[in-house]
């Protein structure tokens, strides 16, 4: 089979290894003339990053780049981000990178033209709806991590660096104009990278499978997401060059970001509010509560958790899933648990209180409250 392919779902994807060098084109494609490209720190220098800045160089669109993006992005980044973009006269953003690149490149292009605060965009009823729409300007998302699946995403997360608290910024045109997909991008992730953002993308996906709402077409996505995480992960783990691997964990990012439209649960709703007080790695903080969370909803999801372990060829139904979960993050060096990852001493009461305010909240089979959730809490330590 080969793996390349043009996709137009959720938005123009162009997706295979080598494709990277189409950047120019995806930048004229959706009417950039001078773009910014957005990424973190530890990838500004990288040969990935330097390459792709000569092929827009070559190409007559400039080499701009804006790197001062933390792992969690907050709105101190986007100021900055803002200012390089408005002072170097761009027309465009180039998001490239993990999550936290992918997520402030797009705020930043969202946010170029706004003139409210970027916390009245929050996703929360229509909100949204207070933008200026036609001042949104146009992204290319490029990944190199194979788990948040931001790249086809209509929102960005941003951290308060006051509250710590994360905040979804969302926006239908906040999705990239176009997509490329190359594996090869993806070459270099360490392997404790691999298996955070590999977890994330598996947990887009069981979280959207086990949402209440009704959406058939994110529940086959994330279905097959999670299957292809199951037999791909490990590979990419146990070798980085393993391009087939590398190209099915990235499929399965953008199945799982595509997939939670059906909604997210008591992993993510968790997982920010950690990540936004203690800098943990998003991904891998899902993978650390995502066992626990399958225990605390598994009377509302027993039996479509026992169709999907007969689909994935796993045995005993829920409990041999709750199993393959926990061998899967040992395999991987996942944490054990919270106080493994970092979290120590933690202001629990804090913690309840950001979770339940979390929009992911809404999508939890199993509704959450103080209680419950403060008891969850305990069981992720």
């Amino acid at each position: 089979m080969q793996l390349t392919g043009n996709w137009s779902y959720p938005t123009a994807i162009r997706f295979g290894s080598g494709r990277i060098r189409e950047i120019a084109d995806a930048c004229s494609t959706a009417g950039m003339h001078k773009p910014l490209l957005v990424t973190d720190r530890g990838l500004a220098s990288l040969p990935i990053t330097t390459n792709t800045l000569a092929l827009l160089e070559q190409a007559g669109l400039g080499k701009a780049i804006f790197a001062e993006v933390d792992p969690n992005p907050n709105e101190k980044n986007l100021e900055a981000g803002l200012k390089a973009y408005r002072d170097g006269g761009h027309d465009g953003v180039v998001a490239f990178g993990g999550g936290s690149g992918l997520d402030l490149g797009k705020v930043i292009a969202f946010m170029c033209g706004q003139s409210r605060p970027v916390w009245d965009f929050e996703d929360v009823g229509d909100w949204w709806t207070r933008a200026d729409a036609d001042k949104i300007a146009p992204i290319v998302a490029v990944p190199t991590t194979a788990g948040t699946g931001s790249e086809v995403g209509r929102a960005g997360v941003l951290s308060n660096s006051v509250t710590h608290e994360k905040k979804i910024i969302f926006h239908p045109k906040i999705l990239a104009a176009v997509v490329i997909c190359d594996p090869e991008l993806t070459v270099g992730m360490p392997a404790a990278i691999t298996a955070g953002t590999g977890m994330d993308a598996f947990a887009h996906c069981l979280e959207a499978y086990c949402s209440p709402h009704y959406h058939p077409m994110s529940q086959g996505i994330a279905v097959e997401g999670m299957r292809l995480v199951k037999e791909y992960l490990p590979r990419a783990y146990a070798d980085g060059g393993d391009l087939e691997a590398r190209a099915h964990m990235m499929s399965a990012a953008a199945m799982g970001a595509t997939a939670f439209q059906k909604g997210l649960g008591a992993i993510h709703a968790l997982s920010h509010p950690i990540g936004a007080y203690y800098n943990s790695h998003h991904g891998t903080t899902n993978a650390v509560v995502m066992a626990p969370v399958l225990k605390f909803n598994r009377d509302a999801i027993e039996t479509r958790i026992q169709a999907l372990a007969a689909y994935l060829g796993i045995d005993g139904g829920f409990d041999g899933f709750y199993d393959f979960v926990v061998e899967l993050n040992r395999s991987l060096g996942i944490p054990a648990n919270l106080t493994e990852l970092g979290v120590i001493d933690p202001d629990l009461d804090w913690l309840v209180d950001s979770a339940l305010k979390d929009p992911s909240v809404g999508g939890n089979p199993v509704a959450m409250n103080a209680q419950n959730t403060r008891a969850l809490f305990e069981a992720c330590l």
